[in-house]
């Protein structure tokens, strides 16, 4: 019944446009050509509000005169209780040490200034025994010598896992940084003045119990250091030649936690001390252009030596 009605409809609606088309050319009657706009054509993005923004004051303002309570964005960052951020209160070993002795005037100065800052280490190892009853001052140094041997072989091997172990997480990116692509060759030869505790100190963080242990450790040792880059060229030391090193290492532990261990957390370079050897650069040669029948050999080229240029610093 749909379908005849369908049917009917559709043959009424064509004859009703056929008359008004034939009375539209018997009159003669014209209509502007309409004007289309080009809308569909063009794509439209929807940005949200917020990203127009780009001060975080005018969001604030708006809130305000709309009379919304704006929330407060917290900006948290992590922080890591195993460890301290940096070294509290750090050690200035004495100008010349290692070369004046303790008759001389000199050394008696530095000697003095020694036993009145040994007051304050004397307090902070007595804290360190309450919390760990097995320090003992005389038998740690050697163990912190062992510590800083264990961690440079771990760091010339590549071993992440066990350089976690022996290092803080304060000291272990400034001993990785830069060590990719290249080669460490690190060895201890001996010892040259047994290892001594100079300073100590236990200071606290975040709450009045917590507290940390940081021990300074002077260690005078023969070493071998040698760097090479990821093409096997050395761009520092050498392996042969060992070198008199002296080294004020600070070891540190948290003493509340019962798992804690001590860990290599930095070093204190005294202002005194000489400036590091810079690093050996190498640089390409230009050779000859050669022909696929040519032999580098058979030319006898010369590398050409660069002229003395006079300079100053």
């Amino acid at each position: 019944m749909a379908m005849p009605m369908r049917r009917t409809l559709l043959v009424l609606h064509q004859a009703t446009l056929r008359s008004l088309k034939n009375a539209e050319t018997s009159l003669d009657v014209r209509y502007p050509v309409p004007l289309f706009l080009p809308v569909r054509t063009k794509k439209r993005y929807f940005i949200p509000p917020a990203v127009r923004m780009k001060d975080r004051r005018s969001l604030e303002d708006k809130a305000k005169t709309a009379a919304l309570a704006y929330r407060q964005q917290y900006f948290e960052r992590p922080i890591n209780i195993s460890c301290t951020a940096g070294i509290f209160d750090a050690y200035v070993p004495p100008e010349g040490d290692a070369r004046l002795s303790t008759l001389s005037k000199e050394g008696l100065k530095q000697r003095t200034e020694q036993m009145r800052q040994s007051a304050t280490s004397q307090l902070a190892i007595r804290k360190i025994k309450e919390h760990d009853p097995h320090f003992v001052t005389k038998e740690f140094a050697a163990k912190a010598q062992e510590i800083f041997i264990e961690a440079h072989n771990a760091l010339a091997q590549f071993n992440k896992e066990k350089l976690h172990s022996l290092v803080t997480e304060r000291c272990y990116p400034e001993m990785t940084r830069g060590n990719r692509y290249k080669t460490i060759r690190w060895t201890f030869v001996e010892s040259l003045e047994p290892p001594k505790v100079v300073h100590a100190r236990c200071p606290d963080m975040v709450t009045k119990g917590n507290l940390y242990g940081q021990l300074t450790v002077r260690m005078h040792s023969k070493q071998t250091l040698a760097i090479y880059d990821r093409f096997g060229r050395l761009l520092l030391g050498s392996e042969e030649q060992p070198k008199d090193v002296l080294e004020y290492l600070v070891i540190e532990r948290h003493l509340v936690n019962p798992y804690g261990r001590w860990r290599l957390h930095g070093k204190i370079v005294p202002s005194w001390a000489p400036a590091k050897d810079p690093i050996v650069k190498t640089v390409m040669i230009p050779g000859p252009d050669l022909k696929p029948s040519d032999e580098f050999d058979a030319l006898n080229y010369k590398v050409p030596t660069p002229e003395a240029v006079q300079w100053h610093k």
